[in-house]
């Protein structure tokens, strides 16, 4: 009797976590049924990641009855036959298929390839609404459609070739593109034809997608939609504790020119996470402060509903990432304000240039978030921070922080005015000449001060306080030993 109590006992402690999820057993659409008995053999990595994901364990109809602060559903309404099934192959796969442009006939059903965060909002349309508000989701179009980040991208990716003695670099192609400013960023996916292939199931037709593979944050799909719920949420789980954890975000933000991910890693909260985030809840929602983890990850400060044990609110749930966010700190090539709008294309300096400040530091102030926003914020990023340390901290570290936003700035302000200065006399070619401004050997070591140097060194005092990243670690010292190299490259050019 012992041993059946002990037993009994530890099954219903596995069994109670999962007694919301289960106390029905989930309900498969014959569609997604269908997708499921095919792919189970051809794909099982993908059919049993699903398997485990809360899509495949409740209903919407059952998450729209969840306590509002634990809700992880926003949309108030979710389609007819969607309600009572869970979400499965086909509730994503076969939505809005008249909208979808890789959309093709597959076995009885019109399937796309591409889910878009338009699909995803028949179930988090807030969400949905919010990150088509968030820079990241124009990162596409706010690469592709600048011109001076095409010559910086050009002079970074391009083929170098010699021509009449002088070094150029060629245009990257889209295959180089793809793999690398676009692979974060977000490539157009453009459906170009359809290709018959032998299956096991007979010959099928399947659409030709341009860009394709693509998980970036401002990928254009084949529905006119921006983005990839999947740059976080990773297939086929969605899982809310991967988008939580910063492994998630290394992938684009490791640096050295967005070096979050180090600085966070190297950083006090990032020691703590190390340590004891195997003890951590991170499917909580919402995520209680102290109680389900005790110190922040990215998701943390940027996007989850954050709660105190008592259960009062510190910050909303968000998907617009910049409402916590008052600078934008790496610079174009000065640190600056967040601009107002996340299609970046709009900016104009005073010299015409789609950059948010000129060459002298002066920033393009009607496209940037005014002093009332600034300041709302800066408080409620502030508000995160105070439930863990004491008023005085928080004041002592954001004081620092915009000290090191001034000073980084100012340098890179001295090594601007060196670098046209070399432009002024001819020993390099800019944009006073028509020309790339970063193609040169000594434009890019110009460019290595405001993207790299002084990048690591607002990264380090925003994120851990100061240390290593913010001296020797790509930071200061780098800094000015460049802006040194500068100078003295232009005296004896001079002579």
């Amino acid at each position: 009797m012992k041993l059946l109590f002990l037993t009994l006992s530890i099954l219903y402690g596995i069994m109670a976590p999962l007694s919301g999820l289960c106390e029905d057993k989930p309900i498969v659409s014959n569609a997604s049924q269908q997708c499921l008995d095919c792919h189970a053999a051809l794909h099982p990595g993908i059919v049993e990641d699903w398997k485990k994901s809360r899509h495949a364990m409740v209903t919407p109809e059952k998450a729209l009855t969840t306590a509002e602060l634990s809700k992880r559903i926003s949309s108030t309404s979710v389609p007819d036959d969607m309600k009572s099934v869970v979400v499965g192959c086909a509730e994503c796969h076969t939505q809005r298929p008249e909208s979808h442009a890789d959309t093709f006939s597959h076995n009885g059903f019109s399937v796309h390839v591409v889910v878009s965060p338009a699909d995803c909002a028949a179930c988090h349309r807030q969400e949905r609404d919010q990150y088509a508000e968030n820079i990241m989701s124009h990162a596409w179009k706010n690469l592709a459609e600048n011109p001076i980040y095409q010559i910086l991208k050009q002079s970074i990716l391009g083929t170098p070739v010699r021509k009449s003695g002088k070094l150029a670099f060629n245009p990257p192609d889209a295959a180089t593109n793809a793999e690398t400013c676009f692979y974060c960023h977000g490539t157009r996916l453009t459906v170009t034809g359809f290709e018959k292939r032998d299956t096991d199931a007979g010959e099928l037709e399947f659409p030709i997608i341009d860009g394709w593979p693509n998980q970036g944050v401002g990928r254009v799909n084949p529905d006119g939609s921006n983005g990839a719920c999947t740059s976080c949420h990773t297939r086929h789980a969605f899982s809310m504790e991967i988008a939580r954890k910063p492994y998630t975000c290394k992938e684009c933000h490791s640096g050295p020119d967005v070096p979050a991910y180090k600085v966070y890693e190297t950083s006090k909260h990032g020691n703590i996470a190390a340590s004891k985030q195997s003890t951590w809840d991170f499917q909580a929602v919402p995520w209680t402060v102290g109680k389900d983890f005790t110190a922040p990850t990215c998701a943390a400060c940027h996007i989850s509903l954050l709660t105190h044990p008592e259960g009062d609110v510190i910050v909303q749930r968000t998907h617009r990432m910049s409402d916590r966010l008052s600078n934008r700190i790496f610079g174009l090539i000065y640190a600056h304000r967040q601009p107002i709008s996340p299609d970046t294309t709009r900016i104009r300096n005073s010299a015409g240039h789609q950059l948010p400040t000129d060459f002298n530091g002066l920033p393009a102030a009607s496209y940037l978030i005014n002093d009332a926003e600034y300041a709302k914020r800066q408080q409620t990023m502030q508000s995160v921070c105070l439930s863990c340390h004491s008023l005085s901290w928080v004041k002592g570290h954001w004081q620092r922080y915009d000290h090191a936003i001034q000073s980084t700035n100012a340098a890179t302000r001295t090594a601007t005015d060196i670098m046209r200065d070399i432009w002024k006399k001819g020993f390099a070619s800019g944009l006073d000449r028509s020309a790339n401004p970063f193609d040169e050997a000594i434009e890019k070591k110009w460019c290595a001060i405001w993207l790299f140097d002084a990048n690591n060194s607002r990264f380090s005092s925003a994120m851990a306080g100061g240390g290593d990243y913010g001296v020797f670690a790509e930071g200061r010292f780098p800094l000015s030993a460049h802006v040194a190299e500068l100078h003295e490259w232009l005296m004896r050019k001079g002579k």
